[in-house]
């Protein structure tokens, strides 16, 4: 655990350091979001549970993100085309505007018994595993540390965070076997999603669907 504590600051740290900095244009980006609308909502609140719900998502993930698909380095087909067209300006400006916007509520489905596994883990990790506990980075209520680019996940659709924590794991099993499952490269997430079973992700995405 303590190994664990001394990784996080040091990764904590650097993210401090080497922020990408987003200075977008709030009312330009809303002109700019048209297309974004017809999967990621009005004002970036999804009603799709496989889309991510953008409203109220850290300025600086948001462009960091929007950069990755751009550049390949975080892989989706139908991103990959949307961010080709954006311009530096543009990314900046949708990233504003969507920063700004107030996400809607969500509610954690499923058993006391299923919410309070994900509680536990949420707040206090795993010991087994060795997996850190999400509060470190993404706050008490899920808001996240937006100044060091740690993404806010309360009231995000538990389909999506699921899907997510689902794709960190797999790239931790592609490199361990060799095998292509649909993966996501994020070296403190990988670790994490690495620890989880599909009933604690299905568990620990219904918990944060309920934070507010």
């Amino acid at each position: 655990m303590k190994k664990i504590i001394i990784i996080l600051a040091s990764l904590l740290i650097t993210s401090l350091s080497n922020p990408i900095i987003a200075a977008g244009d709030a009312e330009a980006g809303q002109a700019k979001t048209a297309t974004c609308m017809g999967c990621h909502g009005l004002a970036g609140n999804s009603t799709i549970p496989n889309f991510p719900k953008l409203a109220g998502q850290g300025e600086t993930y948001i462009l960091k993100q929007l950069q990755y698909f751009k550049s390949g380095e975080r892989e989706n087909a139908m991103m990959a085309g949307v961010a080709s067209m954006l311009s530096d300006q543009d990314m900046e400006d949708i990233a504003a505007y969507y920063s700004i916007q107030t996400i809607s509520e969500n509610s954690a489905k499923g058993s006391e018994e299923m919410i309070e596994l994900g509680r536990k883990i949420y707040v206090g990790g795993k010991m087994d595993t060795q997996t850190t506990a999400c509060i470190a980075c993404h706050g008490a209520k899920g808001k996240g540390i937006p100044t060091a680019g740690f993404p806010a996940v309360a009231a995000q659709h538990a389909d999506y965070t699921a899907s997510q924590l689902k794709a960190f794991r797999q790239y931790s099993i592609n490199v361990q076997t060799g095998s292509e499952g649909v993966e996501r490269v994020n070296a403190m997430m990988n670790n994490v999603a690495m620890g989880l079973t599909n009933e604690e992700i299905d568990a620990l995405s219904q918990y944060i669907a309920g934070l507010h």
